[in-house]
């Protein structure tokens, strides 16, 4: 009987310890960075808006740690390598300042696909030197609050993966010379996603072969990939491919990891209001659960205070009611 006792409190432990929640948990607002279509930079509180501090109280009281928040380079920097605009960091800041506060992670994320402009990084006109300058001023500005987060840039496309190796590499030295030791997020080329890791058919040479050898000499980075379980993985439909597709579409990104002694976040993930991309999504979370060891963490895409309908907004409901995705989150949460 004492045998099987404690047997029984051994599986306990072990399970629980198997559901402990990973270190970041989080969503990714977005509203700042939209607008880019108009005519540029647009109308604040018209075209685009920051969210209000006040709205991250119902996330972080859901057990969410970490805020992901969207912007545009072209308004922070509105001439490159010129300084950075002061409304537009005013703003940044009054966000950034007031959710750190409450005691919030934030992950800064420049929503420009590694463009400026729609212009590329690597290009003549947006040379890698600028885009070092523009992450060095902003380093600058928030180094001293080890809350914050530094993501490189949101899904980089349209340009060779060496490229966009070399630039990533640039700003994180940019970074370190300023003497900051935030962490760093480092997405991959061809939108950064974990099931098209090793990828050699559309985006150039996979991020398999390129990426790991860009280096922080602190050691405080990690890799962030986006995954989706819609037919194209772009996470514009609400359906899903199968109960399965979340723990097929990473399997093999987490095997890289794990070869290269790597960790990483899911910086975007989310599936429609459905019994599969329930399903999808609790096999997705699980995996990264039971992979602690190169897993930092995930974000839900997306929060924010203007997507009225949108499929995958976590936004409560007028009445203040969750939406059912987050009666999904609620066992990676507590």
């Amino acid at each position: 009987m004492k045998k099987m006792i404690c047997t029984a409190l051994l599986l306990a432990v072990s399970a629980a310890a198997s559901a402990a929640p990973l270190e970041w948990r989080g969503i990714s607002l977005s509203s700042a960075e939209w607008g880019e279509k108009l005519p540029f930079p647009g109308v604040y509180g018209k075209d685009f808006v920051y969210p209000k501090v006040a709205s991250t109280a119902y996330y972080q009281a859901k057990g969410m740690n970490l805020m992901r928040i969207s912007f545009r380079w072209e308004r922070l920097q509105p001439t490159l390598n010129g300084e950075l605009d002061p409304t537009e960091l005013a703003r940044l800041r009054e966000f950034v300042d007031g959710t750190t506060a409450r005691g919030l992670h934030v992950l800064l994320n420049p929503h420009n696909y590694a463009a400026y402009k729609e212009v590329h990084v690597g290009k003549p006109e947006v040379p890698i030197a600028a885009f070092a300058d523009f992450w060095r001023r902003l380093a600058l500005q928030f180094k001293a609050n080890p809350k914050v987060q530094f993501g490189l840039v949101n899904e980089p496309r349209n340009m060779p993966t060496e490229t966009w190796a070399d630039a990533a590499q640039a700003a994180v030295d940019a970074i370190r010379a300023t003497g900051a030791t935030n962490l760093i997020t480092l997405p991959g080329n061809g939108y950064t996603g974990a099931w098209s890791w090793h990828e050699s058919k559309w985006y150039g040479t996979p991020n398999a072969e390129v990426m790991g050898r860009v280096r922080d000499p602190l050691d405080n980075m990690v890799y962030e990939v986006h995954q989706y379980f819609d037919k194209d993985g772009s996470g514009t439909s609400p359906e899903c491919v199968s109960p399965k597709i979340g723990v097929e579409r990473l399997q093999r990104f987490t095997a890289w990891l794990k070869a290269n002694k790597k960790r990483a976040i899911l910086g975007e993930l989310g599936g429609g209001a459905n019994a599969v991309c329930e399903q999808a999504v609790n096999g997705a979370l699980k995996h990264l659960q039971a992979n602690a060891d190169v897993w930092a963490g995930w974000l839900w895409w997306a929060g924010g205070p203007t997507w009225g309908n949108y499929f995958l907004s976590l936004e409560p409901e007028a009445a203040g009611r969750d939406k059912p995705q987050m009666r999904w989150l609620k066992p990676y949460l507590e």
